[in-house]
């Protein structure tokens, strides 16, 4: 249950041509207090509840709690959260033995693009494709749930 990952930038669309999957995802937060995030989301035709702790020193590892939930009661829940939303496509691109999420970001995020890389261990290291640009894995900012309160679009 701890999630061990890294976050990137992303400098370019080349990774569309790698993906393997993709699917647009809706989230909302039923709390977005950094020490408990409870996330609503739809991907796909799927609901899930996820519930985050608060990273560790390093901002590579977190408590993370998920369950999937019927559509109805995910839709039921988005209705109950917070003011703020995210709305974006994730792909998943296999780069050696690891998986990439990068998500495309719509609304108040459109130009963001951002990956995520799951890890085994805070060391574990990974092969890093050409699209990917500056690490912000211990940057609150990049957190969905700042996102949805503070659009990149807003940023100075």
């Amino acid at each position: 249950m701890i999630e061990i990952e890294r976050k990137f930038l992303v400098t370019s669309e080349a990774f569309k041509e790698e993906a393997f999957t993709q699917n647009r995802i809706a989230q909302g937060y039923l709390s977005s207090n950094p020490e408990r995030t409870v996330r609503v989301r739809i991907k796909g035709d799927k609901g899930f509840l996820t519930i985050k702790g608060v990273s560790n020193a390093s901002g590579l590892s977190r408590f993370e709690w998920e369950k999937e939930i019927a559509m109805d009661e995910a839709l039921a829940l988005l209705q109950l959260c917070e003011e703020g939303s995210i709305d974006k496509t994730r792909f998943e691109v296999k780069v050696g033995n690891h998986i990439f999420e990068i998500d495309e970001f719509y609304d108040g995020n459109e130009g963001l693009i951002m990956a995520e890389i799951e890890l085994k261990s805070e060391t574990e290291n990974f092969e890093k494709p050409v699209w990917l640009g500056a690490e912000v894995t211990n940057d609150h900012r990049y957190y969905n749930s700042y996102l949805s309160k503070n659009p990149y679009k807003n940023w100075k």
